[in-house]
């Protein structure tokens, strides 16, 4: 049982960051029915800006909670605000122009893009890895136990974290109107232009909000899980996430959340597993997001949550 919970536990915290990555692509799918592959780069640069935001900051290292939480809410404020002017960018010049045209036009674009971005953090950032500053309490005082049970205050902020900021996501697309005619737009964007929404407008909305979502993930993930900051950081994190998104069902917002979950889950069970003779599971982590992908795919191709298209005929 402990080795189910601690592994449900790590689950949880690396499938909160597939999460918010996964959001940004299932809504811009969503009203625009494209694959932003730019996306996780996007995640990329808002790990740079946040361990650039921290590093002109001074953050005291290992402070307390309240102090953790006071140091981490403006790096993350501004790795967010970056990446969705970033994100608007991206849209306003590399996809808007290609509204109209064939979906693989746009396809390579975002393709190129992608490419753009990675060899543009080579050439700005370095090659070196960058480490983020321990931003939060380490040692006994950073882990809370329950029995022989250990969850670090690390999981915990970036949990919360990562759920107040899906609920935040959750309220605009249901309560605001800027998420009714996101909605609109995402059911029949023609009929929502006929109806006087500005659909460039919701689109480009669309575009900065997934991408501060990502820029949120970026700095979540290097802050508090202390991974190497790279160029090609989102490379793998960001096709795990638009496989997230897939498993979920593409489109779907509460399939992002439940895919990235998914995803978190059986990653960390897999790579916590016991070697089997000379079959070591935790070698084939990375191998798990695909498997998942085409299990889930073979029962329910529109993905867990999301609805089968009526073929035209």
């Amino acid at each position: 049982m402990q080795y189910f919970l601690q592994n449900v536990i790590n689950g949880v915290q690396l499938g909160s960051i597939y999460a918010l990555i996964a959001l940004g692509y299932t809504m811009v799918y969503g009203v625009l029915r494209l694959i932003n592959f730019a996306h996780g780069d996007v995640f990329m640069i808002g790990a740079y800006v946040g361990f650039y935001a921290a590093s002109a900051m001074k953050l005291q290292e290992q402070p307390t909670l309240g102090g953790a939480l006071l140091q981490l809410i403006p790096v993350l404020f501004l790795a967010m605000v970056a990446c969705a002017v970033l994100g608007l960018i991206i849209e306003r010049l590399a996809y808007k122009p290609l509204r109209k045209a064939p979906r693989l036009t746009a396809l390579i674009t975002a393709i190129g893009v992608s490419l753009f971005l990675e060899n543009g953090g080579q050439l700005l950032f370095g090659a070196d890895p960058k480490f983020f500053p321990s931003v939060t309490p380490q040692g006994p005082k950073g882990t809370i136990r329950i029995g022989e049970l250990i969850i670090s205050v690390d999981q915990l902020v970036l949990v919360i974290a990562a759920a107040l900021l899906m609920a935040v996501l959750w309220y605009i697309v249901s309560r605001t109107r800027i998420g009714k005619a996101m909605r609109a737009v995402s059911h029949d964007a023609d009929a929502a232009a006929l109806m006087g929404i500005n659909t460039d407008n919701v689109i480009s909305f669309t575009f900065g909000l997934g991408a501060a979502l990502a820029g949120a993930g970026g700095v979540l993930f290097a802050s508090l899980t202390y991974a190497k900051i790279l160029p090609l950081l989102g490379v793998t994190m960001g096709l795990k996430a638009f496989v997230a998104a897939v498993v979920g069902g593409i489109g779907s917002i509460p399939g992002a959340m439940l895919g990235g979950l998914l995803m978190g889950l059986a990653e960390s069970f897999v790579k916590g597993a016991p070697a089997i003779g000379p079959f070591e599971p935790s070698r084939w982590t990375d191998a798990v997001a695909f498997v998942l992908l085409i299990v889930v795919l073979l029962v329910r191709p529109a993905g867990l949550i999301g609805n089968a298209a009526p073929e035209k005929v």
